[in-house]
């Protein structure tokens, strides 16, 4: 069952139970997209992925990443420069004592996705590495 509910008048946000959310998602996307989990480096065949697209959100479908923006970090998990617009919101990570990062999480169902380092190329100098788990690649 969806549950929708809007805020600010245009964005919905997509919320489900928790039993509906690892019926959707599986185990291993449900640890990464609702509980925060991480999955192995160089797990994910979305490291690889060459062709022309859009990355979205295994969760709830929205458009985050296009191809253009990603390139390859060589740390294990898929890596964008940039985001699309609107499409992720974020938030401070303190899990790592001494280690401060910022979590990058789905603006529609709240998923996490990953994490954005201030290591990438230019023209944003901006790294978001993302677990390949959390998206889904939509070839143009």
């Amino acid at each position: 069952m969806i549950r929708t509910h809007f805020i600010f008048g245009a964005l919905a946000l997509v919320t489900h139970s928790t039993a509906d959310w690892l019926r959707i998602l599986g185990p291993a996307r449900y640890y990464i997209l609702r509980q925060g989990g991480t999955e192995p480096a160089f797990s994910s065949p979305l490291i690889g992925e060459k062709r022309a697209g859009m990355y979205n959100c295994a969760g709830c479908d929205l458009a985050l990443f296009s191809s253009k923006k990603k390139y390859d970090s060589g740390d294990g998990w898929p890596s964008f420069w940039d985001v699309l617009p609107h499409a992720t919101l974020t938030k401070a990570d303190y899990e790592l004592p001494g280690e401060p990062r910022t979590e990058v999480h789905c603006r529609q169902c709240l998923g996490h996705l990953g994490h954005i380092f201030d290591d990438g190329p230019p023209p944003t100098n901006l790294r978001y590495c993302i677990d390949g788990l959390a998206l889904r690649f939509i070839p143009s």
